[in-house]
């Protein structure tokens, strides 16, 4: 069906479709079967009502409506791929024209991908922390591994730093005790710190029965950051006796018969981490300098409608958790924000950010023609059941039942196009040392070079639980190219909406059909953050 295309803007265009009649006759016998099927006229059975009455009890334009918006998407869809268009969005649509018997003539107004050319990052350099690991990093795992399997006894002498006491805490304001503000037999560490301020100093030299009281802000409940006077009172004293790193220690913790065994397995791994966390700054930092020294323009509507939602998710989040804005600024330590205006204008600008790198690494997909086969999708479900505490048919019937193949998809070529990117920069460690990240496994361990064997051995599902995701893959394809196609709203002519008024009004004491309910598909522009 012909089409003609309209550049508004370099983030917008508009689509005129014509749509012949001859197109449309299906959709239009189908519609007239449709209605038949729903409406009762006496004489006739189910599905067996004429076209001819059908016009008229209810209108001609009720039937054109029904054919038309079958067919919107469809024509739409190939007016996309006839102009070779990267849609951001869902389309307004308009039928203009509806010459009943030769044509439909309609427009769809829609944002697009820009032309731009995407920065090269070949040679480009970034430095990433050294992925070292000090004696002091593995120590400090190690005091844990004694923590967790300490042994704690009772004595009958005053609080010392370093003791597990359980406390009975009661807070109140102006004499009246705040009910969701008490605790009983609660166990802490004295010096362990994450309480209230000042317990620590209150505590430390009571013996078991005895009580103190201080005044703290409450870091909790529905007075959290008030003031308030807090008593406590010790109910049991308990020494921490914390085990000898030895070789029985290491058979208690590990799967390893010695303690150097042990030590040299734990090193590992977190080097491992330090890899994988070297490997993240490599890729972050290669995404920052892709996204700034990439020009292209963004459409408006999509920015304001992605920034929105990232305002009203993160609002429910802290709703959820008894928390305002202002709270969580002053809890959260690792954020650089000051206040609400900073916070906001910081995700804002993430957002901005994260539209940008997925347009950009898009992009780049689409012209390396990169793809994704059935092994990579696996990985990505063994990874997600990983992170989520799930199993691989978990997450695949969660992908399946959510539509989730087409964005899982994406995301597995999108993380292959940073790859791509990341290997063409310079990555240098803090040390100066140039890092390698081809030979770098997901799990942070390195790869062996592969030989000749290797490289042209297939890529085999991990597990055969998963096999299914090779019908996900294919369904993953279509739904992909379904996204191009729009959920539109009913539309009709003046004339057709008049006629299909007129014909209701003469048929009122009739049965009517039940019109279909449509929608419009939200844009759906994330990821990543991806996701999690």
């Amino acid at each position: 069906m012909p089409s003609t295309l309209e550049q508004l803007s370099p983030t917008r265009v508009k689509l005129t479709i014509d749509l012949p009649f001859e197109d449309l006759r299906p959709a239009i016998d189908a519609a007239y079967q449709d209605i038949a099927q729903q409406v009762n006229i006496p004489g006739f059975r189910k599905g067996k009502v004429p076209a001819r009455l059908i016009d008229q009890r209810f209108g001609r334009g009720l039937v054109l409506q029904e054919a038309i918006n079958s067919m919107l998407p469809q024509a739409y869809g190939e007016a996309v791929q006839t102009h070779d268009l990267r849609p951001l969005g869902q389309p307004d649509i308009d039928i203009s024209e509806l010459n009943d018997g030769t044509n439909v003539l309609f427009t769809a107004e829609v944002d697009v991908r820009p032309d731009f050319e995407i920065a090269d990052m070949t040679g480009v350099g970034v430095e990433v922390p050294a992925s070292t690991v000090s004696d002091d990093e593995v120590n400090e795992r190690v005091e844990l591994l004694r923590e967790r399997f300490a042994t704690v006894t009772e004595v009958e002498r005053p609080v010392e730093t370093g003791d597990v006491v359980v406390l009975n805490l009661t807070a109140s304001q102006d004499g009246t005790t705040l009910p969701e503000a008490e605790a009983s037999e609660v166990s802490y560490k004295i010096g362990a710190g994450g309480f209230v301020d000042g317990l620590d100093e209150a505590v430390v030299g009571l013996a078991a029965g005895e009580k103190a009281t201080f005044t703290s802000t409450l870091v909790g409940g529905p007075n959290r950051g008030e003031e308030a006077e807090i008593e406590v009172e010790v109910v049991k004293v308990q020494s921490q006796d914390l085990p000898d790193v030895d070789d029985e220690f290491a058979q208690l913790v590990s799967e390893f018969d010695t303690a150097e065994e042990m030590l040299a397995d734990l090193r590992d791994n977190l080097e491992r981490l330090a890899r994988i966390d070297q490997a993240n700054k490599a890729r972050e930092a290669v995404l920052a300098k892709l996204i700034e020294a990439t020009e292209f323009e963004l459409p408006e509507s999509l920015v304001t409608t992605e920034q929105q939602s990232r305002r009203e998710g993160i609002e429910q989040q802290l709703s959820a958790a008894g928390l305002t804005v202002e709270q969580y600024l002053d809890e959260a330590e690792d954020e650089e924000a000051q206040t609400p205006e900073e916070f906001w204008a910081d995700i804002d600008q993430r957002v901005l950010e994260g539209l940008r790198s997925q347009i950009i690494l898009d992009k780049y997909a689409e012209d390396a023609e990169l793809q994704v086969d059935q092994g990579e999708l696996s990985e990505l479900i063994f990874a997600k059941a990983q992170q989520n505490g799930t199993s691989p048919e978990q997450e695949i019937q969660h992908m399946v039942e959510h539509d989730h193949a087409a964005e899982w998809m994406s995301e597995v070529r999108r993380g292959k196009a940073l790859g791509e990117l990341v290997a063409a920069a310079t990555v240098i460690d803090a040390e100066g040392n140039e890092v390698d990240l081809a030979l770098l496994n997901n799990d942070g361990s390195i790869a062996e070079p592969a030989d000749d064997e290797a490289e042209e051995a297939a890529v085999e599902t991990p597990a055969q639980e998963i096999a299914e995701a090779a019908d996900a893959l294919t369904d993953a394809e279509e739904a992909a190219a379904e996204e191009q196609k729009p959920a539109v709203k009913k539309r009709t002519t003046k004339k057709a909406d008049a006629e299909s008024a007129e014909s209701e009004d003469a048929a009122a004491e009739e049965t009517k059909p039940a019109a279909k309910k449509r929608t419009t598909k939200k844009a759906d522009a994330e990821t990543a953050e991806s996701d999690k």
